[in-house]
């Protein structure tokens, strides 16, 4: 049995990648840093464990790690969704929502991955998955600290690929567009109607149509695909 870890894995996105790597029967673990009672309830409904640590903190990244490998076995899979946004024009930004965007969503992904691919490597077999956004691909008005970890999560992608490939671990990414999540509700309603007009199917995604594609990736048919970028975003952006 293949074992996951999922960052951010207790609400949202995270919540289904979680839900459909365990229906593909996959042992799955998965980390949250905010609610403990919501993390404790997600926990109890799933029967899915949860560690609570700060993705941006690379020495709790490896305490982390190690502590889910002694839970439930070396981890084979990655799935790097946490993430944060901090909204505002460039000029009104201020110095800490940038950076704490940019270490959330994007130091992220190198404290995890340099906590888990080695084992991977030794094993020969590892699957790790990045969960992007459509707006590193194309940009967005108010999120220039949230593009730029984005896209940077492509690149990381892609140069990670690179590095493991011989060694039987796959690394890609999957970039949603705008899903019906927590983080969208969020939004004002008259800025949502604006967003669904722009999507050619005329909906938001539902976060287990993100789910799918994260476990099409890390099935052991998929390790001929790595370094790419799988866009699900109703056809917003075409890329």
């Amino acid at each position: 049995m293949r074992r996951a870890l999922v960052t951010g894995g207790t609400t949202g996105i995270g919540a289904a990648i979680c839900a459909a790597l365990h229906a593909a029967g996959i042992r799955v673990a998965a980390t949250y840093s905010g609610n403990e009672a919501r993390g404790a309830a997600f926990s109890d409904r799933t029967g899915i464990p949860v560690f609570r640590w700060d993705v941006s903190d690379h020495a709790a990244c490896a305490v982390g790690a190690a502590e889910v490998e002694a839970a439930i076995g070396p981890i084979d899979i990655l799935v790097n969704n946490a993430g944060i946004t901090r909204d505002a024009s460039l000029l009104k930004m201020s110095e800490e929502a940038w950076k704490r965007v940019l270490a959330v969503d994007l130091d992220s992904c190198f404290n995890m991955a340099q906590a888990v691919v080695g084992g991977m490597k030794v094993r020969r077999w590892g699957r790790i998955v990045n969960i992007a956004s459509i707006n590193g691909q194309t940009g967005q008005f108010g999120q220039t600290n949230y593009a730029a970890a984005k896209a940077g999560m492509l690149g990381f992608t892609k140069a990670l690929a690179l590095e493991v490939a011989r060694d039987g671990v796959t690394v890609n990414a999957v970039a949603p567009g705008y899903t019906d999540t927590d983080m969208v509700a969020a939004v004002s309603p008259e800025i949502i109607k604006t967003i669904i007009a722009r999507i050619p199917v005329g909906r938001l995604a539902q976060p287990e149509e993100i789910a799918r594609c994260v476990v099409f990736l890390v099935a052991e048919e998929a390790g001929f695909i790595t370094g790419s970028t799988l866009s699900v975003n109703g056809g917003q952006a075409m890329i």
